[in-house]
């Protein structure tokens, strides 16, 4: 189910505080909010939103025409891939681009009379998702936008109809300057809506691409896939094992689960100082998750601290938590009580408590007098560095976050000392 979005106010009401109105004509006439904030098939002089750099009033402008050049609005010698990697580049380079960029494609997914365009459009939007965020001050409005699009093909296919009959009521000349066409050349607009509105969401948290390298053509093309094939990273435990059940259908427990953690150990991690509270490099873990998303373990890995980086990432990411929020209150109130906490463990839903035994019983190699001398990671400190990827607190007050934060490690430290997970030795 998707939350509605937190504010209710519409895409003009920025508009109105923020939009850097532009002009046409000889008597320079502003244009209206609605036509600034609607399809254009010419290029604009100046950007979207105001700004005072320079060089960002610059980049704005020529990231228009990249724009219109994946949408299928203005010819360029380039593919699509290579159009996306240069404008998703411009803007994670550069934080004051992105607000710009957004709004741009909201404007040119807004009376688009080319479903073709349309769709690519927001596609654009998708593949951007995957790298930056929006700014906190335009997140809620980007996401009242996207919101009202979670179902409304109907509407969509029946305003593409009425501005393609108003279009041939002009000359001939003007209707050959862009080709008209209805047909579904792409997904259904609502399916890029939800999953832009569950990535938006997922990115305003987590934040976007992470590391010194740029984008590369290879994260472009899988941030696409994405859109019809869901990451191993942020979907639900379900769709996983959903996923999984072609390559792997007789495995209990997710292959991404199993492998970053058999990987860990297999380079010796319970031997390294720090194994889990030391981060691998970003850039190499990022190479990695692009890897394990196609099923793909390389070989030349020699860090333990990127699998076990990695490893984290999945946990924290999955949509939701290894323990379902309804567990939550109950886990914080048996913080220091080893049977009622194992007995949380012993009525979450299978899957869930699959994933959990099997997390509890690799910490627990981990938490053996003989490698803790190695690792200086006790059983304190794995609990410290693990029970945010396990349990998630709703609540926006710094002190209930304090407090929860104290209890949720004792209560995975209850669960790494305590819990029985014997039967988990060798199971995949």
């Amino acid at each position: 189910t998707l939350r509605r979005p937190l504010s209710q106010s519409s895409m003009a009401d920025w508009a109105s505080k923020n939009l850097n109105m532009h002009t046409q004509g000889i008597f320079r006439r502003r244009i209206s909010i609605s036509n600034m904030l609607s399809w254009n098939g010419g290029s604009i002089k100046k950007p979207m939103l105001i700004t005072s750099n320079r060089a960002i009033k610059k980049e704005a402008c020529e990231m228009f025409k990249l724009v219109q050049s994946y949408m299928g609005d203005r010819q360029t010698r380039m593919d699509r891939n290579h159009v996306a990697l240069v404008t998703v580049t411009k803007c994670w380079s550069t934080q004051g681009l992105r607000d710009e960029l957004y709004i741009q494609l909201v404007r040119q997914t807004t009376d688009n009379s080319c479903y073709r365009s349309l769709a690519w459009g927001w596609e654009l939007m998708a593949i951007s998702l995957a790298f930056f965020s929006p700014s906190p001050k335009f997140q809620s409005y980007l996401e009242g936008y996207i919101y009202r699009h979670l179902d409304s093909d109907e509407n969509i296919a029946q305003r593409i109809k009425e501005l393609v009959d108003l279009k041939t009521k002009k000359t001939s000349k003007s209707r050959k300057k862009r080709k008209q066409n209805n047909e579904d050349e792409g997904l259904p607009i609502s399916t890029y809506a939800k999953y832009c509105y569950r990535k938006l969401q997922k990115v305003a948290v987590t934040g976007g691409k992470k590391g010194l390298r740029k984008p590369t053509v290879e994260e472009i093309a899988h941030a696409r896939n994405a859109i019809v094939t869901p990451s191993l990273f942020g979907s639900s435990l379900q769709e996983i094992m959903l996923r999984q059940q072609d390559l792997y259908p007789g495995n209990k427990l997710p292959w991404v689960q199993t492998q970053l953690s058999q990987q860990v150990l297999a380079l010796g991690g319970e031997q390294t100082e720090g194994i889990f509270r030391v981060p691998g490099d970003i850039d190499e873990v990022n190479a990695l998750k692009l890897q394990v998303d196609q099923w793909r373990i390389p070989s030349s890995l020699s860090d333990p601290n990127i699998p076990a980086s990695l490893l984290k990432l999945w946990y924290r990411e999955l949509e939701e938590p290894v323990i379902p929020q309804q567990f939550y209150k109950e886990c914080i109130s048996n913080y220091e009580n080893p049977d009622a906490a194992v007995a949380v463990v012993q009525h979450l839903p299978e899957l869930n408590r699959l994933v959990l035994c099997y997390l509890i019983h690799f910490l627990q190699i981990f938490a053996r007098p003989s490698n803790v001398g190695r690792t200086k990671m006790d059983v304190n400190n794995l609990a410290m560095v693990m029970a945010p990827n396990c349990l998630r607190c709703q609540s926006d007050d710094p002190r209930v976050i304090f407090e929860n934060t104290r209890k949720e490690m004792s209560f995975l430290r209850m669960l790494i000392v305590h819990l029985d997970t014997s039967c988990m030795e060798g199971l995949l």
